[in-house]
């Protein structure tokens, strides 16, 4: 029996040790952590400095340099209508013919009285002649020599008249046959041959209508706010005038990419339209092609601004936070630190910043979703070379533009610029 009980009491003992050991065992596995996970990683890229120009952007409208109506300048049938409708014409082509017979007998009589007039001037030139040979002898008074020298005069101032009316009559003939007075491009014949056209000056007839095509202008509004801002940063040497000097411009079409047509400024109105507050300006562009057509709408880029060195950043990299703008920058102990900064112009995809971060700073580029204010991230570093080019986008890189320096206020930038 004493056996039995100190049996049963070694059966509790064991199955208590195990218990223990196994709670042992359990509390010992509670107290293994997991590693922490690596830091996020980001790639990081510092600000460059390039020298950029700000692009101002507008919307206009292509107008020829020349335009006329071509009017008849007789009365008269018309006889042929000699051009192509709608095709190029050079200056003197014969456009419309007009029957010149009524004009060629006017003509003609016309001929005839300068001849009969110049018998006259004759007859009465002989005849002071010869009063005047024998005035000496008393034979022809003073009163009889004055009469004859007078008839003489009106017999020349007859000759004159005379013909004055050959050359009327010899420009009527002649505007018979209506001319292109410019170069360019016709549009349809208004009157067809067989009909009746009146000339003269006063309720002409509005025979077809020509405009020039090469060059062509372009025209544009400015906003007063532009406006100001362009005399400002001209006043400050900070940007030529486009009244004092060559301003190049650049133009695209709705169906282009880019600006690819290069131009000049070459005219800025007087005043701004009080009913738009709008100034006026005209670029002038190479149309050789005859590629650009009066009437058409164009996007037009000018300078709005010189030259000037800033501090570029890849634009995807500029976060948002309700109104203020952020960047991420990778801290020398690789925390992560919140910059508010100031934006300037967009070039090309890179950001100007005027304020924040200075060309040392690691900028996080990618990886910005990754990344948290105070926490460490693991930095790749990259080369960020902002491919920025002096000309409007899309446009021909051969107009050497003025250096300047730096415009002292970017908020003056135009609502209607090409920054955003």
């Amino acid at each position: 029996m004493i056996e039995n009980r100190l049996g049963g009491r070694t059966g509790v003992f064991g199955f208590a040790l195990l218990a223990i050991t196994l709670l042992a065992a359990a509390g010992c596995k509670k107290e293994v952590v997991a590693a922490p996970p690596p830091p996020p990683a980001v790639t990081v890229a510092k600000p460059i400095f390039r020298e950029v120009i700000e692009w101002d952007e507008y919307t206009g409208r292509l107008d020829p340099v020349e335009s006329v109506e071509v009017r008849a300048r007789v009365s008269g049938y018309i006889e042929r209508a000699d051009f192509h409708e709608g095709g190029v014409v050079k200056a003197g082509d014969v456009l419309f013919v007009i029957d010149a017979r009524p004009f060629e007998a006017q003509l003609a009589k016309a001929q005839a009285d300068v001849q009969r007039a110049q018998a006259q001037q004759a007859y009465s030139e002989n005849e002071f002649k010869r009063l005047e040979g024998i005035r000496s002898s008393g034979v022809a008074s003073e009163l009889e020599l004055e009469n004859a020298r007078q008839r003489m005069k009106e017999g020349e101032a007859a000759v004159a008249s005379a013909q004055a009316d050959v050359r009327e009559m010899q420009l009527n003939v002649d505007w018979c046959k209506v001319t292109a007075p410019i170069s360019g491009r016709i549009s349809r014949k208004n009157v067809t041959p067989g009909n009746l056209v009146n000339g003269g000056t006063g309720n002409t007839t509005l025979l077809t209508t020509i405009t020039s095509t090469d060059p062509i202008y372009c025209y544009i509004e400015a906003d007063e706010r532009s406006v100001l801002k362009y005399q400002k940063l001209a006043s400050e040497k900070k940007r030529v005038s486009a009244r004092d000097s060559a301003i190049p411009c650049f133009l695209g079409l709705s169906n282009e990419t880019g600006f690819p047509h290069q131009g000049m400024v070459d005219f800025v109105d007087n005043r701004i339209d009080p009913a738009t507050g709008t100034l006026r300006a005209r670029g002038v562009f190479d149309n050789s092609d005859n590629y650009l057509l009066a009437g058409m709408f164009a996007r037009v880029r000018i300078p709005g601004s010189g030259r000037y060195k800033t501090l570029l950043v890849p634009d995807a990299a500029v976060g948002t936070d309700q109104n203020q703008k952020f960047l991420l920058v990778a801290g020398p102990d690789d925390i992560v630190q919140y910059r508010l900064v100031k934006l300037g112009a967009l070039f090309d995809g890179a950001r100007a910043i005027e304020e924040g971060v200075t060309e040392n700073d690691r900028v996080i580029i990618n990886g910005r979703q990754r990344a948290r204010q105070g926490t460490k991230v693991t930095p790749t570093e990259v080369a960020f070379d902002a491919n920025i080019s002096l000309t409007a986008p899309g446009s021909p890189a051969t107009q050497q533009l003025p250096p300047t320096t730096r415009p002292t206020n970017a908020s003056t930038a135009a609502p209607t610029t090409a920054p955003n």
